[in-house]
């Protein structure tokens, strides 16, 4: 186990290097436009439209861990003791902190036990920006660091020795275009101090949950892209005359995404992700078993009935979708939602 805590260290240390370099190579590259976070999202989003892939609504950034059995709870009082600045931030929508659950556990608390076995973790730190280049000024600026251990390394260190104690190898960020938002005005915004939720935790007992989330995993090919969102974007949804419903993202992976601990995406993961926030479970079965739900897995209203091909069509994935369902605590929101 100490060698495991030493290797996570190193790989966090290299973070912290690789961060540093971040905001000094920007600040070098003040007099080349070009080279900045602007540009670049502005770069992006001409290729989607030329390719005729949706435009993103949202930039979401997620970062996934495998919290060590046992240790989830003091997992949570360390994200709830932190210093973060997140609410006040430019362009800042919507955060969670989700932790797996299993849809069978009736108590709907704890981790999934198959979470245990899944290489991408138990836990998901979930943020939703206006757009990329608010996240980019965030990554590059002091309130990441500050979030992150202080802005000395000695305070790095320690944080992140903390951190290897209840992890399980390094956090695996991800980053994805949120296309398709769709969410309400919050009746209530949950109480910031500094910027972050004051909430009491021991260490000991789970965090309480504040949301249910549903999400469906993707295995789209590049090819089949267009086709998918199009099926997406042309169905029928009516999601925010549900009861309890929150917050809809269809999320496209970023690939393009880099920075330390982002590598190459294997077939293992997910293209696509829809993530739908509900308030709690019960809103989340509700709709699911609702005329909602019907509507929005049938044919449009209106269309013939098509004549049954000889072959059924190829489908648009390269293997079935698989769901996977969380609770989120310490959320934090924007006054005009996500």
């Amino acid at each position: 186990m100490k060698q495991s805590i030493l290797l996570l260290i190193a790989s966090l240390l290299t973070t912290h290097a690789f961060q540093t370099g971040i905001t000094s190579s920007r600040s070098r590259a003040t007099a080349v436009a070009s080279s900045g976070p602007l540009f670049s999202a502005v770069a992006e989003e001409e290729t989607a439209v030329k390719n005729d892939l949706l435009k993103r609504d949202r930039y979401v950034a997620t970062n996934r861990f495998t919290v060590r059995q046992g240790r989830a709870a003091k997992f949570e009082k360390r994200w709830a003791d932190r210093s973060s600045r997140l609410a006040e931030l430019d362009g800042f929508k919507y955060f969670q902190l989700m932790r797996r659950v299993a849809l069978d556990d009736e108590a709907n608390s704890g981790i999934d036990p198959l979470a245990s076995t899944n290489p991408f973790g138990n836990y998901v730190s979930f943020t939703i920006w206006n757009e990329k280049k608010d996240f980019n000024a965030w990554r590059g600026g002091e309130a990441f660091k500050e979030a992150h251990g202080g802005t000395s390394l000695f305070a790095f260190v320690t944080t992140m020795v903390k951190s290897a104690m209840v992890l399980t190898g390094a956090p695996k960020p991800a980053f994805y275009d949120g296309l398709l938002q769709q969410s309400t005005i919050p009746d209530q915004v949950p109480e910031t101090v500094n910027g972050w939720r004051s909430v009491e935790a021991d260490g000991v007992n789970l965090l309480s949950s504040e949301a249910f989330i549903a999400c469906n995993q993707f295995f789209v090919p590049s090819s089949n892209a267009v086709a998918f969102e199009n099926r997406w974007a042309n169905r029928t949804s009516k999601l925010k005359e549900c009861e309890g419903f929150i917050s809809f993202s269809m999320l496209r992976r970023d690939i393009k995404a880099k920075g330390h601990g982002v590598s190459p995406m294997g077939e293992e993961e997910p293209t696509y992700v829809s993530t739908t926030v509900w308030k709690d479970r019960q809103a989340f079965e509700n709709w699911k078993n609702g005329n909602a739900f019907k509507e929005a897995h049938a044919e449009k209203k209106g269309e013939e009935p098509k004549e049954q091909p000889q072959q059924p069509p190829a489908p648009l994935w390269s293997k079935p979708p698989v769901p996977v369902f969380y609770e989120s605590t310490l959320v934090i929101s924007s006054p005009d939602g996500a």
